[in-house]
Formats: structure tokens, sequence, C-alpha cells
């Protein structure tokens, strides 16, 4: 897919406004050196997880970062979509769905066995992204976590 760029090291100074654009507008109380912390490692071949640029390389739109990890339950690698993220100014013309369907065919492609990913029980529109791009709500599961 052409608007879809896996980010490199040297990506880091585009990636680092639009993470902290998407983290201020989710309100997670983050900072540039977390975001620098948590970018780097996916940056430089981490095999825990990757980040696409959204857009032309040159100057990206958007990211969306994958997570990786195993399921027994859907029987081998499975993926997380941690986090997405469109420029406000230019939401709403199919960018993301687009990303989201490409991500999900290549990840298909290389044996990935499910992508998953968490939504604000509140947040209808983005649920309605979500089901527009396939995902379902899985019924009788909800997403916790434990910070550690």
């Amino acid at each position: 897919m052409k608007s879809l760029h896996l980010a490199t090291a040297d990506d880091l100074p585009k990636l680092l406004p639009m993470v902290a654009g998407f983290h201020a507008e989710m309100e997670f109380g983050t900072d540039a050196e977390h975001h620098r912390a948590a970018i780097q490692p996916l940056l430089d071949g981490s095999p825990h997880g990757a980040i696409w640029l959204i857009g032309p390389r040159r100057a990206p739109v958007g990211y969306i970062a994958i997570t990786f990890g195993w399921s027994l339950e859907f029987g081998g690698l499975d993926a997380i979509v941690d986090e997405i993220y469109i420029r406000p100014a230019v939401r709403g013309r199919g960018m993301g769905g687009e990303a989201v369907h490409g991500i999900a065919m290549a990840l298909k492609d290389a044996g990935v066995r499910a992508l998953h990913l968490e939504v604000d029980r509140e947040d209808d529109k983005a649920q309605t992204f979500y089901a527009r791009n396939k995902f379902k709500a899985r019924d009788g599961y909800i997403f916790m976590s434990r910070v550690l």
C-alpha cells in the first residue's frame, strides 16, 4: 500500500509531534521523554511491534502503531492496534480506514491470526469507525489492564 511506510529511526522527528498530539487529545498525561522511550525501540527493530507512517513519507498525516503477541485461542501470532492517529485537519477523508485495512491485509499475509484493539466505551464515533473496518466487540469479554 503506497500510503503506509514502515517507520525507521530517521522518522522519529516526524513521529514525536504526532504522538504528542494523540496523547494530548486522549489526555494520557505523558511527556516527551515517555514518547521517545516508547517509540525508539520500535523504530530500532524491536520484534514486539512496529510503527507505520500514514500518507506521504516526507510529510505523514498520521501513524499506526502495532504490537505483537501470541494467542493460544487464535492459534498463533496476534497483534494489537496500540495507537492510530490522523492529524485533525485531514480526518474524515478515509485515510484511517485505508491504513487499518492495509495493515490488516499485510499482517494476515505475514501469518498474524487476529488483530485486536481497545476503544473507549463512550466513543461512539471511534466504535463506528472500527465496526466499519470489520472489528467486532467480543460478547462476554472486556479488555482489562494491570499497570506494572
